[in-house]
C-alpha cells in the first residue's frame, strides 16, 4: 500500500505510524510542510493519508504560519474521503478531518501532555477495530484543543482531561486526539520545543514533567495502534468493504 504523511513540524514526528508503515514494506510518501513540501496533487495513488500534529489549529492563517495552509489541507482530506480512502488524522490531524467535514474544532477543557488512560465507550468497546484497546489504555497527549463533531461521528475514546480522544468519522476515518504514536525519540523532540509549557507543568492537572515524560513506556500503547492499523488494513483491502 502507499502511505502517504502530511507532517507540520520536525518535532510532530510520525513516529510509530511510520514503523508500522516501514514493518510492512509500504510504500512511504510524505509531505512535509515545514520544509515547503508541496501537498499530494493527486490522491489517486494513496491508500492512508495520514495527517500529523502541529502547534497550529485549523484556523491558524497563513499570515501566522506561512507554510500552513489550512484550507489546502482540508481539500486533500475531504478529497481522500470522498475517494473512500484511509484518512487518519493526529492532533491537529483530527481537527482537520472534522473542519473538512463542516465540524469546528474546539479547546479541550484540560490541557494534556504526557501519559494517562483513555476509556472506551460502550460504542468504542464494540468496534472490531479497538477490541484490543479494552476498556481503558494509558497513551501519549500533547494538546490544547480537540476534534469536531459530524452527526455521524462516534466518539470511541475519552479521559478526565478531554471528552473527545478518538473519534470514528466513517469506517475509513478516524481522528485520534491522543498521540499513540510517541516513542522516546520524538517525545524528546517534543519536549524540546516545549520547554517553556512544561516549566509550568505543576499549574495543570495532566501535564507532566520532562523527566516524567521519558519516564514512560510507550510501548504497549504502540502495539495497540499496529493492531488498529492492521485491522484497519485488512478492513480496507477487502472487496466487501468497496
Amino acid at each position: 500500500m502507499h502511505i502517504h504523511f502530511i507532517i507540520h513540524e520536525a518535532f510532530e514526528a510520525p513516529g510509530a505510524y511510520e514503523q508500522w508503515a516501514m514493518m510492512h514494506h509500504h510504500t512511504i510518501t510524505y509531505s512535509r510542510v515545514y520544509l515547503n513540501e508541496p501537498l499530494p496533487n493527486s490522491i489517486d495513488d494513496i491508500d492512508f493519508l495520514i495527517v500529523m500534529g502541529g502547534p497550529q489549529s485549523p484556523s491558524t492563517t497563513k499570515q501566522e504560519c506561512a507554510h500552513f495552509d489550512s484550507k489546502a489541507e482540508q481539500a486533500i482530506i475531504l478529497s481522500a474521503i470522498k475517494a473512500e480512502k484511509v484518512v487518519i488524522g493526529v492532533c491537529l490531524g483530527s481537527q482537520l478531518i472534522g473542519e473538512a467535514l463542516g465540524a469546528s474544532y474546539s479547546n479541550s477543557p484540560e490541557k494534556e501532555i504526557g501519559k494517562f488512560p483513555i476509556m472506551l465507550t460502550q460504542i468504542g468497546k464494540t468496534n472490531p477495530l479497538f477490541t484490543d484497546f479494552g476498556s481503558t489504555l494509558e497513551v501519549g497527549h500533547w494538546h490544547n484543543d480537540m476534534p469536531g463533531l459530524t452527526k455521524d461521528a462516534q466518539i470511541i475514546a475519552y479521559s478526565e482531561g478531554c471528552p473527545r480522544q478518538i473519534i470514528a468519522y466513517s469506517k475509513f476515518v478516524y481522528g485520534f486526539q491522543c498521540h499513540m504514536e510517541l516513542t522516546p525519540e520524538v517525545v524528546e523532540l517534543l519536549i524540546t520545543h516545549s520547554q517553556k509549557e512544561l516549566s509550568q507543568a505543576e499549574k495543570y492537572r495532566f501535564v507532566d514533567t520532562p523527566d516524567k515524560l521519558r519516564s514512560h513506556d510507550y510501548t504497549e500503547m504502540n502495539q495497540k495502534l499496529f493492531t488498529f492499523l492492521d485491522k484497519l488494513s485488512q478492513r480496507y483491502l477487502s472487496p466487501l468493504e468497496k
